[in-house]
């Protein structure tokens, strides 16, 4: 092959490469148009460039208060955040938590129900969460806890549970039972071989499992929508959803909302990549 074209090959997959990535932006870059825009109608252009460049838009939906029964203002925005972090950071821990021993105990032993236990929990994830959010709100008005983050932490981990040990139980069954068994000759218990081996290798699936069941509490509108009626208990699917009333529809502070939004997600992205690529050499045994 001649280098004249080998050149003419690394242009064209570079070509293709810079026309994916100009088509997964341009959305991104109407949104960010629209944050910093200081108008709040939507008009048609090739480049989208905001409008009277302004921070206003940030500022009316980071900066809004609310005010107590003293009279006291309190900063909403915050609380919202709060909420969502809380509830989607405690859901993922659950879910993955609850999930890891029981994933490796179906990939592992051998007892009666495996088969059918594992067909059950995939069953589960067959059901809309609009179909559970009737009997969840009864449920959770009898416990009282409507309006409550511990009640969204028990309707979000009950669900990411069964896609938790459906993802993490076909990690460890991909990992050579040779690892475990040579840690046992050396001495290592079942369960020391499980913490010292199993799950080091394993570290890439659970921090891909926590990124994805973190995600989904966190992006989860209709639940939330359901089961909260105070704005102060409000996430912020349902803060976003605000914005675009019956009548009339603030595209600005939706786009700003949206931005301020993906920040968590992303910074959680950024934290949890280097635990995967960190774990994909990690738990070996020297040969």
């Amino acid at each position: 092959m001649t280098p004249r074209k080998d050149l003419l090959e690394s242009v064209a997959a570079h070509a293709v490469v810079l026309l994916a990535v100009a088509f997964s932006l341009y959305p991104i870059l109407w949104v960010v148009s629209l944050a910093f825009s200081g108008t709040t109608t939507l008009e048609a252009q090739v480049l989208p460039v905001p409008a009277e460049p302004t921070l206003d838009n940030m500022r009316e939906v980071v900066g809004s208060q609310w005010v107590d029964t003293q009279g006291d203002s309190h900063w909403l925005f915050g609380r919202q955040l709060l909420n969502s972090l809380v509830v989607s950071l405690t859901t993922a821990v659950v879910g993955v938590g609850v999930a890891i021993p029981t994933a490796y105990a179906f990939a592992r032993f051998e007892f009666i129900g495996r088969r059918e236990g594992m067909r059950l929990l995939l069953a589960t994830q067959m059901f809309p969460a609009v179909a559970s959010a009737v009997p969840l709100f009864m449920i959770l008005e009898t416990l009282e806890l409507l309006n409550t983050r511990t009640g969204l932490v028990l309707c979000y981990a009950s669900t990411s549970v069964p896609f938790a040990v459906f993802q993490l139980r076909s990690a460890f069954e991909a990992i050579p039972v040779d690892l475990e068994e040579a840690a046992m000759v050396d001495g290592a218990t079942q369960f020391q071989a499980f913490i010292k081996v199993v799950l080091p290798v394993a570290r890439p699936a659970i921090a891909v499992t926590f990124l994805f069941a973190f995600m989904t509490a966190y992006n989860e509108f209709i639940l939330a929508a359901t089961l909260l009626d105070d704005e102060r208990a409000f996430t912020l699917p349902v803060v976003l959803q605000r914005f675009i009333g019956e009548y009339d529809a603030r595209w600005d502070l939706f786009a700003a909302g949206a931005i301020v939004v993906s920040l968590p997600v992303m910074l959680l992205f950024y934290q949890v990549q280097r635990h995967m690529v960190a774990g994909l050499g990690a738990g070996g045994v020297k040969g």
